[in-house]
This record gives C-alpha cells, structure tokens and sequence, in this order.
C-alpha cells in the first residue's frame, strides 16, 4: 500500500485525505478492514487522527464503523448505486447547463487535450493513468461550472464510487476501455452545440453507462464482495 507519511499539521485531514486517496484508488477494497494501529503504523501518526479520519470518511459515505468491530471500505448496494447514479445525473445536468453559458474555444481546446491524454492511456492499456484523466476531465467541468457547493457535491458524490469505477473499467477489454475514453469526446460535443438538451442527454447517457458497468461488474465478481469483519 503506498500511503505517504504524514506530517504533524492537520494531521486528521491529511490522515482523511490519504486513506480516502487509497480507497478510491482501489488500494483498499470494498469491505476491507481499516485497522486503527495499522494504518497510525503505516502513516506514522498516532490512533487519535486515524480515529478522526476514519469517522468523517463514515460521513462521506466510503467507511463502515461498527460499534467494537472495527471500520472497513463501505460497500456499494444496488439501491444505493441506483440514488448516487440518479443525483449524479441531476447535478450534472446542472453542470451542464453552466458550463454551456461561459463556453469557449479555449475550453473546448482544454478539454480535447484531457480526453486525447485518456485515450492514448487506454490505448495503452494503462488504467490507473485513464482513470486519473477521466476524473480529471469531471473535475475541469465542475470548476468550469464556477458553482462551489455543487463542486463540493458532485466530487462527493463522484467519490463514493471512484473505487467501484475504477474496478469496473479495469474489467473492460482493451477495446472497450479506449471506447470509454472516447465517448468523453461526445461530451464535448454536445457541449459545444449550445444545445442544452443534447448535453443533458449526453451527460445522462454517460452516468447511466458508468452505473450499468459498475452493476455488472460487482454480478460478475469483479469488484470484490465485502468480507465480514471478524473474519
């Protein structure tokens, strides 16, 4: 596990975003334990931060704290993959919409240049660097948006199942996986139509995909199942 040491100012808030950087990276699977003195061991910090942390990750959605029993990654059911995946198409629809009223070239131009990096990443079947692109080009939208509350939202909501996506596209053939990097240009497109409904169409078919794919993978056993924990 590559958790980077941590140094002593807010140290609850880096402990915070170091596990929460290794759960959606995958590091940690769903229903993996998260032990208090291993990982004050591995960031060389004491109890009391991770304890910090792993509680505001417990209210972010990513961790499962049981009274005597420990905390592990948060699982993902159906229904609450169906409500993420539906407020996800809300509110970026709502992204949509602000990003069409300031767009430009140069945005256009920024945005191609994200999703060529992506796509030349899945062509070389290089994953983890295609799925830090995908979620860059989330991020560009969302401070393109200039909205901070639902920049705070959407990230949130985006986060509790980075995991789960990353695990999905990580099951896709090589040429599925190039696919899905190219469809973010059909995004772009229908951003830079003007037309409103085009882009919420797009962005709706786009979460609706990702949904459909993280479903499928987690039937098939792709994402792992939680493990109980005391096991």
């Amino acid at each position: 596990m590559a958790l980077a040491r941590v140094d002593d100012e807010n140290i609850s808030d880096k402990v915070a975003n170091e596990v929460r950087e290794a759960i959606q990276n995958g590091e940690f699977s769903p229903g993996e334990r998260l032990v208090e003195r291993t990982l004050a061991s591995r960031l060389e910090v004491s109890h009391i931060p991770v304890r910090e942390a792993l509680v505001r990750l417990a209210e972010e959605g990513l961790v499962e704290r049981t009274p005597r029993r420990g905390a592990r990654v948060a699982a993902l059911t159906e229904q609450e993959l169906l409500e993420i995946s539906s407020l996800r198409i809300v509110l970026e629809q709502f992204v949509c919409q602000r990003v069409q009223k300031v767009w430009s070239t140069s945005i256009e131009s920024k945005l191609h240049k994200v999703v060529d990096s992506m796509i030349t990443a899945a062509e070389r079947g290089d994953v983890d660097r295609m799925f830090a692109f995908d979620r860059k080009f989330h991020e560009e939208l969302w401070e393109i948006a200039d909205h901070k509350l639902l920049l705070s939202i959407a990230s949130q909501l985006r986060g509790r199942i980075n995991g789960f996506l990353r695990a999905a596209n990580g099951a896709l053939a090589p040429e599925e996986l190039v696919a899905h990097a190219m469809s973010h240009n059909d995004l772009i497109s229908a951003l830079a139509s003007g037309d409103a409904t085009r882009a919420s169409e797009e962005m709706t078919t786009h979460i609706e995909i990702a949904a459909n794919r993280i479903d499928m993978a987690q039937t098939a056993g792709d994402v792992e199942t939680p493990l109980p924990l005391d096991s």
